[in-house]
């Protein structure tokens, strides 16, 4: 018993020293969010490739932790056991999410909290066919990256470490919303409730791609359709 109790113990300082190395690797580029703002010498393509490439290193980790630990990749949401149910649930739950996104950040606004002065940093804003095709690429791999990231990788670790499943949530919520800080104090906020649903639904369905989906057509909507609408 006790011997179990200390490899319980020993396995749970390590989840936490890694964890803490992975949050030491994001945490500073995702506050670097709000200086974005202030910041108009990036370009769409510079920003984009280094997302890409940024989010694509991160998810190479995170399959190198699970391999090194010996743990599945369905253990962070990676399965395809009810595919095409997932994927019509997360268009059926982006439809209320969208909406009710836009009232929470509107009701935000209203309330005094900051929003950007701009729909978006230059750096986020495509011009041209071949950066719209780039916009899509990118939009599809930050919402398979991140919700491996912040749902799959970081809830199942935050779990194991604090023992608390709504606090791992809550955790994941939080980290998730400090790359938003261009998008003002109400953005972030907003982008924290949405980050809670998306972690709600992995929660529940125990597979990212209801989550990956939801995400992706929310990307897709703020950064090509609506540009695109707009003459942008």
């Amino acid at each position: 018993m006790v011997s179990s109790l200390d490899n319980s113990r020993a396995n749970q300082r390590e989840q936490l020293f890694e964890v803490s190395v992975f949050l030491f690797l994001i945490l500073p580029s995702l506050a670097l969010s709000f200086l974005a703002i202030k910041e108009g010498d990036l370009s769409f393509v510079l920003t984009a490739v280094s997302t890409i490439l940024r989010d694509l290193a991160l998810v190479s980790l995170i399959l190198f932790f699970l391999w090194h630990n010996g743990e599945s990749v369905a253990m962070i949401g990676w399965t395809l056991q009810n595919g095409w149910k997932d994927v019509a649930l997360g268009i059926g739950l982006f439809i209320p999410m969208f909406f009710g996104a836009g009232l929470l950040d509107s009701a935000l606004q209203a309330a005094g909290f900051s929003a950007p002065s701009t729909p978006q940093p230059a750096a986020l804003a495509a011009k041209g066919i071949g950066e719209y095709l780039l916009a899509i690429v990118l939009v599809s791999v930050v919402a398979i990256a991140e919700e491996t990231i912040f749902r799959g990788y970081l809830i199942v670790r935050f779990r194991a470490v604090t023992a608390s499943p709504t606090l791992a949530i809550i955790l994941s919520a939080v980290i998730f919303s400090l790359g938003h800080g261009y998008e003002g104090t109400a953005g972030v906020i907003t982008v924290g409730a949405m980050g809670l649903v998306f972690a709600l639904v992995f929660a529940w369905r125990k597979s990212l791609v209801a989550p990956i989906v939801m995400h992706l057509l929310q990307d897709l909507l703020s950064v090509v359709v609506l540009p695109l609408l707009q003459g942008g």
